[in-house]
């Protein structure tokens, strides 16, 4: 399981975990599939600190023929979810939630920013990813931002290791939309994952 920490290599920029997942099969992954109706778009979502406003992870929320979540880096694990190379699968809108709930806390916040994009917009992110593999430490925000930079549409976002420097480019986009979600506890988020685990349990 990896832990959420903090790195001291860029002090103004509160890192991504080490990834020591271990990738589901392809065949795991196949049976995992969502697809999510209604157009097509994706999301890219901001962990921003409450105190110092600096970036603390980035993510993407890819709806394309099935929705996933891009998780470069990242901390989230439910033995539920399906990942390979940082690619969560089956990102139903419940899950989405917990995701977010898994990371806002009293010392963070979830910036969410949605486009609309096109079936093969959509694709050639879910491809890109699905095919990037695990993402070092510390790499979260590159990655994703040298990623979206291949699609077409999105030629125009610069390559970047701060969060919030990508949300800025972000809101830039044509028919950006932003949305903020906050929660007050005080646990880290793999307290929040396993508070997602209860309430899933419950739905």
């Amino acid at each position: 399981m990896r832990v959420w920490m903090a790195l001291a290599c860029v002090a103004t920029l509160a890192a991504c975990a080490n990834d020591t997942g271990t990738d589901h099969s392809q065949a795991e992954v196949a049976a995992a599939a969502y697809s999510m109706p209604g157009p097509k778009y994706l999301t890219l979502m901001t962990m921003v600190n409450n105190r110092s406003g600096s970036g603390g992870h980035t993510a993407l929320v890819i709806n394309g023929s099935q929705q996933v979540i891009f998780d470069p880096a990242g901390s989230f694990r439910d033995p539920r979810v399906v990942e390979r190379g940082d690619v969560l699968y089956g990102m139903s809108p419940k899950w989405l939630q917990a995701y977010k709930s898994a990371h806002a806390r009293s010392t963070f916040h979830v910036i969410s920013q949605t486009v609309p994009v096109t079936d093969a917009q959509a694709e050639k992110l879910l491809n890109l990813v699905m095919a990037n593999g695990q993402v070092p430490g510390a790499y979260c925000t590159r990655s994703a931002s040298s990623l979206l930079s291949k699609v077409p549409g999105f030629e125009g976002i610069s390559t970047t290791f701060y969060p919030v420097s990508l949300s800025e480019q972000f809101a830039s986009l044509p028919n950006a939309t932003i949305e903020k979600y906050y929660e007050n506890d005080d646990g880290d988020v793999i307290d929040a994952v396993r508070a997602g685990q209860l309430s899933q349990q419950q739905q």
